[in-house]
């Protein structure tokens, strides 16, 4: 389905409690019904924005890759941690070999403007219930907008960090006759789009929904706070991406879990931890489709080599006193090296099949840490920044082998926290993201970060023809998948992929 028929017809919004999706509440698409018989009371209201929420889970046609599968894919397969699995899966092996082409299913954007549509329906309608239900008040409106754009903001974040210019649709689309004939946005306004709508958030969104497991799956401002450090660092405006980092350290809400014997089992394996700041949440009612791709199927799995170079051995070390973030931690080289922050129990103990729930971490207070210390490096306090960068270094018991030795220029410190991201963050789908935009400093004077990486998992016939494909920054974005030019006359494709 192409995002010119993302009508209310097509949303799926829930009226459920947090915990699971299976309740499904059907929305007509006529204007007037939607006006008329839904939009009636704060509940409703509610309602369409966990609809939202649960979105993000799945929910989408049967054929399709859903968020949790694509912000994965997106944000591992092009890079060097990924290698392929036992399986084979040509949507993702195509990728891997730089064969990338518009009709790859992993380009269909589809799930990312389906929730798109749900916040911009709340956007659009839930100010009418203003009219209708007294006990509604305008700061709760405000609140649950904040919501919406929040989450509107994160999914054009993720579009624009994968396909660089992408249509922006700000208002709801309402029934099946419309016509999304939208053209695309400059990237860079896509993302000052984003920073407004988070901006907007930020004014009015909650604190605290109540409890704290709540607090972990819905927007608050510490979330948002989170997402605008993240944009602004993409922005190059380190010193507003520096207030929002020190917003979150200041509040005291957050900390690194310790490193101690469940400190896997509270980070990943049940999720909602002392360091989770928005987490998208998963339980034995909605499964998260990891174990069944990267486990049972092994389309993907750690890359081997990769592993060695970022966890060596010290030789002069206790045995047990290795980089929890190693083996046992970020992936098991007993289990054909899978994503063991998906498909562990504990440092040792595997999942079993209908136990797959764990959360997919968007934001998590050590990236806040690590978001800090890039921003202070930008800005000349490289002092500061390597004592953040410790700071995660020592909960993790880096090896001192993995020390730093290079100088103190901001560039030389610059690929110290992306080293220590890569440790930190493997798997967490954040590793093409980050070379890329580590990359693109400088007027992308450090491209040939972004060229090393994809020779390190490259096919050894492909070497040549990925390298020449990755010098070429417009290859840095995927193309348009062909069904979206189909349907949308007034998009063109991605520069390179022109032709394809």
């Amino acid at each position: 389905m192409s995002i010119r028929q993302l009508s209310i017809s097509a949303v799926i919004l829930f009226s459920i409690a947090f915990t699971g999706c299976n309740d499904w509440l059907y929305l007509e698409p006529e204007d007037g019904v939607i006006r008329q018989d839904f939009w009636q009371s704060k509940e409703d209201v509610n309602s369409a924005l966990i609809g939202a929420y649960c979105s993000l889970l799945g929910n989408t046609e049967s054929g399709y890759y859903t968020i949790p599968e694509l912000v994965f894919t997106w944000g591992e397969i092009r890079g060097d941690m990924v290698a392929m699995g036992s399986r084979n899966r040509s949507e993702y092996s195509y990728i891997k070999s730089g064969d990338i082409l518009p009709a790859n299913r992993l380009f269909r954007w589809n799930a990312f403007y389906r929730t798109i549509n749900n916040c911009n329906t709340i956007l659009e309608f839930s100010g009418d219930v203003l009219k209708v239900d007294a006990s509604f008040t305008e700061v709760q409106l405000l609140g649950y907008e904040a919501e919406a754009y929040a989450l509107r903001a994160l999914m054009y974040f993720y579009l624009y960090r994968s396909f660089g210019d992408v249509p922006m649709k700000l208002s709801a689309t309402t029934n099946d006759g419309e016509e999304f004939t939208v053209q695309k946005t400059p990237k860079e306004a896509v993302l000052d789009q984003v920073i407004a709508d988070l901006l907007i958030a930020y004014d009015n969104v909650v604190f605290t929904h109540g409890d704290d497991i709540t607090d972990k799956g819905r927007i608050t401002k510490y979330s948002v706070a989170a997402m605008l450090a993240d944009a602004y660092l993409w922005k190059k405006d380190y010193a507003s991406a520096l207030t929002y980092c020190d917003f979150i350290i200041n509040s005291g809400k957050f900390t690194l879990v310790p490193n101690n014997q469940d400190w896997f089992t509270n980070l990943y394996a049940e999720g909602n931890s002392v360091e989770g700041i928005f987490e998208i949440q998963f339980d034995r009612d909605f499964l998260n489709p990891y174990y069944s791709l990267y486990r049972d199927n092994r389309y993907l799995r750690a890359n081997p080599g990769k592993m060695e170079d970022l966890f060596p051995l010290d030789p002069l070390a206790d045995p047990d006193s290795a980089d929890i973030r190693a083996d046992g931690g970020s992936f098991n080289s007993s289990d054909n090296y899978s994503f063991w922050k998906f498909v562990g129990l504990n440092e040792e103990e595997a999942r079993d099949r209908d136990q797959s729930y764990a959360n997919f971490i968007v934001y998590r207070y050590a990236e806040i840490l690590l978001f800090k210390a890039e921003a202070l490096n930008q800005m000349g306090n490289t002092d500061e920044a390597m004592q953040l960068v410790n700071i995660v270094r020592r909960r993790a018991n880096a090896q001192r082998t993995t020390n730093y030795v290079g100088g103190y220029s901001i560039e030389d410190v610059d690929l110290y926290i992306l080293e220590e991201r890569t440790r930190e963050f493997a798997f967490e789908g954040k590793r093409w993201y980050d070379v890329l935009r580590f990359g693109r400093k400088n007027n992308y004077g450090n491209k040939e970060l972004i060229v090393d990486m994809i020779l390190n998992s490259a096919p050894p016939e492909k070497l040549q023809t990925i390298t020449n494909k990755y010098r070429d920054t417009l290859f840095h974005y995927f193309p348009i998948h062909e069904t979206e030019l189909e349907a949308n006359p007034k998009l063109e494709q991605n520069p390179f992929f022109k032709g394809l």
